[in-house]
């Protein structure tokens, strides 16, 4: 299971060659080398303005830290698992595959993710279409 461990602003990261789009780069936690996924390309949203600087969701797990890179951040809160709801079926795409609930409150709504580490790999694509077809 995910854990938030802090919530901190934009770093600057170095980018490792040969990664998935999504895998924005590794930022230098306090002396920790963590895997920052920007979360709009891993859920094939547009992307952000150039001038708008993500946050960093850092979250850990069995397998150690990870930043999720998102547009803003209201509240962490803990939520009971009982209260939530299947996704909307408005929910398309790989968010239909990682979202697995959410839930309606006073500050928004909240979902939750897969309990385990975000998944790195690509959403599945079709083969290109072969040469001379």
């Amino acid at each position: 299971m995910l854990k938030v461990q802090e919530v901190i602003r934009y770093q600057g990261m170095t980018r490792v060659p040969l990664a998935p789009a999504m895998i924005q780069g590794l930022i230098n936690l306090r002396g920790q080398i963590v895997t920052a996924i920007d979360l709009r390309r891993r859920l094939e949203l547009a992307p952000r303005e150039a001038d708008q600087l993500p946050m960093n969701v850092v979250v850990r797990g069995d397998d150690g830290a990870v930043s999720l890179l998102v547009d803003e951040i209201g509240d962490v809160v803990e939520i009971q698992e009982d209260i939530y709801e299947r996704p909307p079926e408005t929910l398309k795409g790989v968010a239909r595959e990682l979202v697995q609930g959410c839930t309606n409150s006073r500050s928004g709504c909240s979902w939750s993710s897969t309990p385990k580490r975000p998944s790195t790999s690509p959403a599945p694509r079709t083969a290109p279409p072969e040469k001379g077809q």
